[in-house]
């Protein structure tokens, strides 16, 4: 992770405006801006969502800021110019932080800052980052939170238009996955909802990440557990699926995986 001062030249030169962070492997920028900040002080692209008391900025428009600070893919003489920046290749970041983040529009810039330990706005807001997301039957999720919090969302209360093409098909909707850092959780890259939004809409549920991970742990078996219980073959379990007495919670090429509690009632009949 790379993380970033935003400042401006017109302001103190102790004053940040937000931050950006730079994760290199996911190459997804964000921006977390400072509280209170005015729409007129705030990063040209950004300024409607100050003014709705939105900080934190997701990957897409995060990256829409970088890329009107940066030389644009379509550039006519872009090999040129990379050829004398010293890159091989076109790269965003790389091209942000070669000019410190500055354009010719404003007056703001970049000052790349230690990340450890995390500056007191990054650590506060960072404790309802998504830990972990589980699918529930569409349109709700349960999502788990680094503070230890877990809450079931309706995704129909956030009303995002993009997330709709998700609802309406299980399968699809069981994709979602956990952004970059835990941002927010995502379909693709216009599917996404930020973790803000995850836990000011979603119900706290008496339930946390350590009490799913115990019941993998002790209520879910494999194939080979599901014989050494049930005293019989691979092929044993295989007939009892095909006749229905036994039902898989996953399965794959290789491996299948069972509710310990179906198999147990199975030994019981």
């Amino acid at each position: 992770m790379k993380l970033f001062a935003i400042r401006d030249d017109t302001f103190s030169k102790e004053l940040i405006l937000g931050y950006l962070i730079y994760y290199e492997n996911a190459r997804a920028f964000y921006m977390e801006l400072t509280d209170g900040l005015d729409p007129w002080e705030a990063p040209p692209v950004l300024s409607a969502f100050v003014e709705r008391g939105e900080y934190s900025i997701d990957s897409y428009w995060s990256r829409r800021w970088v890329q009107a600070r940066t030389i644009p893919r379509d550039r006519q003489n872009l090999s040129r110019i990379l050829r004398d920046s010293g890159l091989k290749e076109y790269d965003e970041f790389s091209l942000l932080t070669l000019v410190n983040g500055r354009c010719e529009q404003d007056d703001f810039y970049l000052e790349e800052i230690p990340a450890d330990p995390l500056p007191d706005l990054l650590a506060r807001r960072w404790q309802t980052k998504a830990a972990d997301v589980v699918p529930a039957e569409a349109p709700k999720l349960l999502v788990f939170f680094r503070n230890g919090l877990a809450k079931v969302v309706d995704i129909r209360a956030i009303r995002t238009s993009a997330c709709e093409p998700f609802l309406v098909n299980q399968d699809r909707f069981n994709t979602v996955e956990v952004q970059p850092d835990g941002y927010g959780v995502y379909w693709n890259d216009r599917a996404v909802i930020s973790h803000r939004e995850l836990f000011t809409h979603g119900v706290s549920v008496p339930f946390t990440q350590q009490d799913l991970y115990r019941y993998l742990q002790n209520r879910v078996v494999s194939a080979s557990e599901a014989c050494s219980i049930l005293d019989c073959s691979r092929q044993n379990i295989d007939d009892l699926m095909r006749r229905d007495k036994l039902h898989p919670i996953r399965t794959d090429a290789k491996y299948k995986l069972f509710s310990k509690a179906e198999v147990m009632q199975r030994k019981r009949d």
